[in-house]
This record gives C-alpha cells, sequence and structure tokens, in this order.
C-alpha cells in the first residue's frame, strides 16, 4: 500500500478519543510493569550495593509513569470523553465495559493529577532507600537507624493527605489508595465489632490445653523447604508457564502481566509450614492477578478492584482451604513422605490440631487465623496516630508494646519481633494494613455463599480436586476487575452487605469444634 493510501485510511478512520486513551494508558501499564520488575529484582537477586542506583532507577521510572498519567495530552483525550469536576460521561459511550474505564480513569486522574511529580520522585527515591535500611535495621535489631527514615516517611504522607484532601481525618486519604469505598471511621467500626468477637474467642481457647507442635518446630533444611514449596505451588491450580517462585526476606507477589506473575517465600529453620502458608497466600494473590479479564489489559477493567480484595483471595487459599481438614486429607500423606522424619508416626489429626495452635505471637505473618486480624487492628490504631501527630516516631517502640499487652497480654523482648517487623512502613505504605484484615471478612463473606453453592466441596478438595474453587473465584471475583468495589462484591457474590459477622462465625464454629469450646 503506498503512502498515500496510508495517509487516506487514517483520515478517514481517525483514532476516537476513547481509542487513543487506551493506547496511553497500555503503555502506561507496560511502564508499570517493568517498574515492578526493578522492585521485584530488588528484593530477589540485586547485590546490596546496587541500592542507590536502583533508587535512582525506581524513582526516574516512577516520575516518567506520573507524568504520563497527568500530562496534557492525557488530560485533553479524558475531558473529551467525561466532564472533570462532575464526572459525567461526555457523548454516547459503547457499552457498560467503557463506561466503567472511563469513571476509573476519571478518577485515576483527579487523584494523581494532584501529586506534583517532584513529590512522586522524591517520594520514590525515599522509599526505595528506606527499604533496605529497614532491612538492616530488622536484621540488627537497630530501630534508632531507621526512625530516620521513618520520619520522613511519616511527614511526606502527611503532605501527600494535605494533598489529595480528605473530610474527616489525613489516614482516610491514604486509606483511599488502597480500599477506595472504606473511611478510617467506617474500618474503626468493623474493627471494634472484630476484637469484640475475638478478644473473648482467644481467652477461651488459650484456657483449653494446647495440641502439641513440638514437630512443627524441628529444623527441616532449606533444600527440602525448596522442595517443598516447589511442590504446593505445582499442585495449586494455577498456570505453571505465567508464574514463578523466588525467595526473599519478606513473601510477597508481583504481577507484570496476568501472564507473567511473580512470587516469593522464605525459609525459617524450625517453621517448616510457615514457607507452605507463604506459597499458598502468594499464590492466592497471583491466581487473582492471572484471573483478571486479559482483553481489558491496560484499563481499570484488568486491574484488581482494591488490596482488600486482593487479600481476600490469598487468605481464602492460605487459611479457608489451606487450613481446612480436606486440604491436608489429600496432601499430608505426600508431605509425610517428604519429611518421614518429622511427619512419618503423626496422625493426621494430631498434625490438623497442631497447625490450628492458637497463642499470641509477635510476628504477624506467622499469626493463627484467630490472633491475625488483631495485628492489623494494632497497626491500624497506631497509624492513625502517627498520621494525625498524636504519636511521634520515638515514642513508636513503646507505644507498639504498650498496645501489644493490651491485645495479646506479651510484650515483644525486642524491636525486630516488634515494630520493625513489617516492611511496609518503608515503602511508605501507610494506610495499606486495614485491608488484611477486611479481606480476611470478604473472604469469610464469600466463603458463606462458596458453601452453599458447593455443598460437597470437603468431599472435592479431600479428592485433590481445587481447580473448581478457582473456577468459583474466576466468576465472583477475579473477572469483573475494577467494575465492582469491594462491598458490592462481596454483596453481588452472597444478596448481603459484607461484615465482619460470617467471618467471626466461621471462626467460632471452627475452633470451637477443634478446641470443644
Amino acid at each position: 500500500m503506498g503512502t498515500d493510501r496510508i495517509i487516506e485510511k487514517m483520515t478517514k478512520n481517525p483514532k476516537t478519543p476513547y481509542d487513543a486513551l487506551l493506547e496511553k494508558s497500555k503503555s502506561i501499564q507496560t511502564y508499570h510493569a517493568i517498574l515492578m520488575l526493578l522492585h521485584w529484582d530488588q528484593e530477589t537477586y540485586m547485590p546490596p550495593g546496587g541500592i542507590q542506583n536502583r533508587a535512582e532507577q525506581i524513582a526516574q521510572l516512577a516520575s516518567l509513569i506520573h507524568e504520563e498519567k497527568t500530562s496534557n495530552s492525557y488530560k485533553t483525550l479524558l475531558s473529551q470523553l467525561v466532564h472533570r469536576k462532575s464526572g459525567k460521561l461526555k457523548g454516547d459511550i459503547r457499552g457498560k465495559a467503557e463506561r466503567v474505564i472511563i469513571r476509573e480513569w476519571h478518577k485515576d486522574f483527579q487523584r494523581q493529577n494532584k501529586l506534583p511529580v517532584a513529590f512522586v520522585k522524591a517520594f520514590s527515591q525515599l522509599t526505595s532507600e528506606a527499604t533496605q535500611i529497614w532491612a538492616t535495621a530488622k536484621k540488627e535489631n537497630n530501630f534508632k537507624l531507621f526512625a530516620p527514615f521513618l520520619e520522613r516517611i511519616i511527614q511526606m504522607n502527611r503532605k501527600k493527605a494535605d494533598i489529595l484532601g480528605f473530610a474527616d481525618h489525613p489516614y482516610d486519604a491514604l486509606l483511599e489508595t488502597y480500599e477506595p469505598c472504606m473511611t478510617s471511621a467506617k474500618v474503626t467500626n468493623i474493627f471494634e465489632g472484630l476484637q469484640k468477637e475475638l478478644v473473648p474467642l482467644l481467652k477461651k481457647i488459650t484456657n483449653n490445653k494446647a495440641p502439641e507442635i513440638n514437630f512443627l518446630q524441628q529444623h527441616v533444611h532449606e533444600d527440602k523447604q525448596r522442595e517443598i514449596g516447589q511442590w504446593i505451588a505445582a499442585a495449586m491450580p494455577c498456570d505453571a508457564d505465567y508464574t514463578r517462585l523466588d525467595v526473599s526476606s519478606h513473601p510477597f507477589s508481583i504481577a507484570l502481566h496476568p501472564h507473567d506473575s511473580r512470587i516469593t517465600t522464605r525459609f525459617l529453620p524450625c517453621n517448616f509450614m510457615s514457607n507452605i502458608y507463604s506459597v499458598l497466600h502468594e499464590t492466592g494473590h497471583s491466581m487473582y492477578e492471572m484471573g483478571l479479564p486479559l482483553k481489558h489489559y491496560g484499563t481499570p477493567l484488568c486491574q484488581a478492584a482494591s488490596l482488600s480484595v486482593h487479600e481476600s483471595q490469598s487468605r481464602w487459599w492460605e487459611t479457608f482451604i489451606g487450613h481446612s481438614l480436606p486440604f491436608w486429607e489429600y496432601f499430608y500423606p505426600q508431605l509425610q513422605k517428604k519429611i518421614p522424619d518429622l511427619l512419618g508416626n503423626v496422625p493426621l489429626p494430631d498434625f490438623y490440631k497442631a497447625i490450628h495452635h492458637v497463642v499470641p505471637t509477635f510476628i504477624r505473618v506467622e499469626a493463627d487465623e484467630v490472633t491475625y486480624c488483631l495485628h492489623v487492628i494494632l497497626r491500624f490504631e497506631i497509624e492513625k496516630a502517627l498520621i494525625a501527630g498524636k504519636l511521634s516516631v520515638h515514642e513508636l517502640p513503646e507505644a507498639w508494646n504498650a498496645k501489644f499487652m493490651e491485645l495479646f497480654g506479651i510484650t515483644p523482648p525486642n524491636a525486630a519481633q516488634g515494630c520493625l517487623q513489617d516492611i511496609h512502613w518503608s515503602m511508605g505504605d501507610f494506610g495499606y494494613f486495614p485491608t488484611y484484615a477486611l479481606g480476611n471478612i470478604l473472604a469469610g463473606h464469600l466463603f458463606m455463599a462458596f458453601e452453599k453453592q458447593h455443598p460437597d466441596w470437603p468431599k472435592r478438595v479431600s479428592s485433590g480436586d481445587l481447580a473448581f474453587i478457582r473456577s468459583w473465584l474466576q466468576e465472583n471475583v477475579h473477572q469483573w476487575g475494577r467494575m465492582y468495589n469491594y462491598n458490592e462484591i462481596g454483596k453481588k457474590a452472597t444478596g448481603k452487605s459484607v461484615n465482619e459477622t460470617a467471618y467471626c462465625q466461621y471462626l467460632k464454629k471452627k475452633y470451637g469444634a477443634i478446641y470443644n469450646l
């Protein structure tokens, strides 16, 4: 085709504003995938000495993405599709999917456009450096080493909240990044109800005889744990060609594309079950990302609804399935063969009781189901106080220990097992922690509907069938992307509004049977 014919064809079929913005959105998503790859490499294979250069790379790319998202060309195209102030759509939009995409584009732009490029770049560089300092501080149990970085991160988060704006509490502006349909007041109300149920349940359980768990605390070599992790990952109903498993100091999941998902685990020498549950947890995240509609890649419909919804998927596989008796009726005999010296003579009922050992512990990621959300409640209250200026960084360790004693009746022996244990603050992720508990609550809410629709699920899982579970989640959660929010997804699947009731009932029923309450 000659040049004149090409120009003539392009003139007759010019791109619509929607198509042009779609193309730009896909380009931005590609940049974002590269940014995630840099983060993944930093946590897995990057040599420690490369941190300064990596911080600059991440800051440069983060600022480029922000510039693209808030550019005049982006704004011009979006303005042709939606009124910027009212959010009302312009013209004849083709269908529901396009309307939702434009709605979410508009919401994202309104938020991103408020943040100066210089702020985004400075924040990215600070947190990239702080992550490495945090890792050293935790290893050396040296809170003072990390404190100056944390102070700067909190100051920048306060500034971020002021820039974005809020009605009642500065924390609301930060929380919206991770769970758009929540406010700190709503979360406080939910967590009060949750704490009211969990604390008495914890007391009832701890008043009973604890199961024998010594066999779960024996040394298992890293090579054997790696083999077990790979085995569990391979047994999950996910596409092996689209994911890989590596090792990091803090297990995580990063998705570059529905066909490229990276997960990590870690090996604790005397807690081999931690590796198994890390793999289950992160694979749950991975399957959500792989289940998003590929045809909408580069748009909000191929993005997770929120981090709370994301967490509901990881906790679903880690606890509702991975801690269930049917799951281990199938997998336990195979695990026994892999570590016969530890488990060869341990009957399944004893193993099942042991993995449901409930006891207040210092580390959130190693917490049992009953105490897990209490860890989140602690962090939520401390975060609010830090952002509001009611708690200073130098007061943090003492405040953490006091709140820990109030909720758990024990005090962390050091900062590494206390306020330094999580990576999130070093990454600047204030407002993130509530999504962990909200995810558990949504998982419980969804599981209520799943059980009604699949009353035979224990029999199917005990035979090794897990694929139908992923199919149910695909239909009720994955396929929607950001079409529906946290509350809407829960209500659409169950017909009822999301609250903590179903999750609390699940815990009381399950642990009531295990501990004869």
